[in-house]
Order: C-alpha cells, then sequence, then structure tokens
C-alpha cells in the first residue's frame, strides 16, 4: 500500500495555521449571586477559566484579589477547594469552596487581544517587506 504525499504551498500552510479562537464569556465586572453549593461551584469553574484577577470575599469578611490557577471539586463545599496566587503574597495559596462567601470578576486581562490580531499583524508586517519578524505578545498590563 502506498502512502500519498500532499504538498502545500507556504501560502496553503500559513492558511491552515490560521484556527479559529475561543469564544469568551464576558465575565468582567460580573458578581455572581451565590444562592445555593451549585451556583458557587459553577462560578469557581467560571473563575477558573477566567483570564482575570477575581476578588474572593471570605466569610470572615476578609478580601483576596485572587489568579485562579487550580480548583477540586469534591463531594461537599468544605471537601473543594481553590488555589491562587495573590499580588500580596510570594507563594500560591489554597481555600476551601466553604469559606466562600463572594466572587467579583476583576479585569478581563486578555480582553481585545485575540490570535487574529497578532497574525494579521504579522501578515502585515510581512507584506510590508520586513524579514526576522514573529509572534510576540503584548505586554499585560
Amino acid at each position: 500500500m502506498s502512502a500519498e504525499v500532499l504538498k502545500y504551498t507556504r501560502e496553503q500552510i500559513e492558511t491552515l495555521e490560521l484556527a479559529p479562537g475561543m469564544a469568551h464569556e464576558e465575565l468582567e465586572g460580573w458578581v455572581p449571586e451565590l444562592a445555593s453549593e451549585d451556583v458557587l461551584k459553577d462560578a469557581l469553574e467560571k473563575a477558573f477559566d477566567y483570564r482575570g484577577d477575581v476578588t474572593i470575599t471570605t466569610k470572615s469578611g476578609e478580601k483576596i484579589e485572587a489568579y485562579i490557577f487550580n480548583r477540586q471539586t469534591g463531594a461537599t463545599l468544605a471537601e473543594s477547594w481553590v488555589q491562587y496566587f495573590a499580588p500580596d503574597a510570594a507563594d500560591k495559596r489554597k481555600l476551601s469552596y466553604a469559606e466562600i462567601a463572594r466572587l467579583e470578576f476583576g479585569k478581563d486581562r486578555a480582553a481585545g487581544k485575540h490570535w487574529e490580531d497578532w497574525v494579521k499583524a504579522y501578515q502585515e508586517r510581512k507584506a510590508a517587506g520586513e524579514t526576522e519578524i514573529g509572534l510576540h505578545p503584548e505586554k499585560l498590563e
């Protein structure tokens, strides 16, 4: 059985490399009403996928500005937790879902910064004759 070899032009390859981006839910500024365990769990799932910081208010009244990078959902709120980085802490922290009273979604750090925009900028620079160019992310605030 012979293998068929497909040959592509450079333009075809570059076209294939541009895949559609993922649509993100608009959560910036959202303060979910945490009326039930399921709503809290759903809000924390969204916070895990969120591209910005979330302010967590604990039941003791402490406010924590956090970037949530990990979570584990257990059978109960006490067995569930989030891991986060906070600007005022040198190490990662862990917090039980049972301790959370309120969530506030802050600035979406990646809003308006899309892969398609980077590719367009690259193609414009390439069309203008620039060489040794690459796609480099903009510095986030």
